[in-house]
């Protein structure tokens, strides 16, 4: 018996342990797998759904039984609004497959959690924003997911500590640079002088978090373009990969989805000539992103929405440089210089975005006014 026949056969046995409607015809891989391994369920009968299926990588997602209650309860919710708004909850939102056992995951005899959700067909999805049109329409699927899940108010379980909490980054930080572990920051003085010359504003914009002025909300927290599925019309259908939801500032959605829309280069472009933050973009995704949430936002996260940008880019400049300095621990690399090749480049992002912030805050005032008109 061949290996691809033999694994197709344990993963057959796996989709049995769920409560799925119709025959198995096939398993099969689907997509790289960069986190999760995922494979597509096909049915045999042409009435029943398809499935997806996914071994959750535990060494990531430490409480992947806390990270599917999470993403129970912020489907549940879902659901409840788009049935109340007489759409279609099984194409608007995920739909989680319980295990026999009702649980919404199995757990394998080498203790791997496998997940089970119906597979959305007819869609749309796309790797890049390379327009406004297609960025304007990204925003407002973050924003609707943001709007329908604003009033949940069940506390979701933690399962990244420290996510994108400037403050933990910094302990981290410090740990690192007083280590040192491969000699390497005696050469990064202008890098390392990058993070300290912004620590105190970005702290203090983090202790409004901490103190409440800016609220907490349930977020998303990987909002880039092909988390998102559209209709053959173009317009944003469900927002998917829900493995990172839990409890934050909405502003870190925002910030996340302008450092990965907005960029002309690449996260890790070796020309620095590529790299800067376009305004179109900026402007289009604003603009889709408001529509959709500013009935909800208070005053303060529409003062902080266009810092958010900066403070998510500075975060992940911090992040790649103190993974370079701890000797490329946490990232993977393609070469001995990649983590510094990502920092320098996400560096000129940031600088692009400090140069053009009077104009990222002005166009935010301009379309909330618009918006309120």
């Amino acid at each position: 018996m061949s290996n691809i026949i033999r694994m197709e056969l344990e993963l057959r046995n796996i989709v049995s342990r769920f409560q799925i409607v119709g025959e198995i015809e096939s398993v099969r891989p689907l997509g790289e797998g960069f986190i999760n391994d995922t494979f597509l369920v096909k049915t045999k009968q042409e009435q029943t759904s398809d499935y997806l299926l996914q071994r959750k990588n535990k060494s990531i997602f430490k409480d992947v039984p806390g990270m599917m209650q999470n993403i129970l309860t912020v489907t549940s919710h879902l659901k409840e609004k788009i049935v109340n708004n007489g759409g279609d909850p099984e194409r608007e939102a995920m739909t989680v497959v319980l295990s026999d056992e009702g649980l919404p995951y199995f757990t394998d005899s080498k203790n791997d959690f496998w997940t089970l959700c119906l597979f959305i067909k007819d869609n749309i999805s796309y790797e890049a924003a390379d327009s406004p049109e297609l960025a304007y329409a990204g925003g407002k699927g973050i924003g609707k997911f943001q709007a329908m899940l604003a009033d949940l108010k069940k506390p979701l379980t933690d399962i990244l500590p420290g996510f994108h909490n400037i403050r933990f980054r910094f302990e981290q930080w410090d740990e690192v640079l007083d280590k040192n572990p491969v000699n390497r920051k005696k050469d990064l003085q202008e890098e390392i002088s990058w993070i300290e010359e912004r620590r105190e504003e970005m702290l203090e914009f983090w202790q409004l978090v901490e103190e409440g002025i800016i609220p907490t909300r349930v977020t998303h927290n990987d909002t880039k373009i092909n988390n998102i599925l559209f209709d053959k019309d173009g317009n944003d259908l469900c927002v998917i990969d829900l493995d990172t939801v839990l409890n934050s500032t909405v502003l870190n959605d925002y910030g996340d989805a302008m450092r990965s829309y907005t960029n002309t280069g690449l996260e890790d472009d070796e020309n620095l000539d590529n790299v800067s933050m376009n305004m179109e973009l900026f402007k289009a995704y604003t603009k889709g992103y408001l529509q959709e949430t500013i009935s909800f936002l208070t005053e303060k996260e529409l003062e902080y929405l266009a810092f958010s940008a900066k403070y998510i880019t500075f975060e992940q400049v911090l992040r790649f440089l103190m993974d370079y300095i701890d000797g490329d621990n946490y990232y993977k690399i393609k070469s001995p210089q990649h983590n510094l090749i990502r920092t320098h480049a996400q560096y000129k992002l940031l600088r692009s975005m400090e140069d053009q912030f009077e104009q990222m805050n002005k166009e935010v005032m301009e379309c909330c006014k618009e918006l309120s008109a």
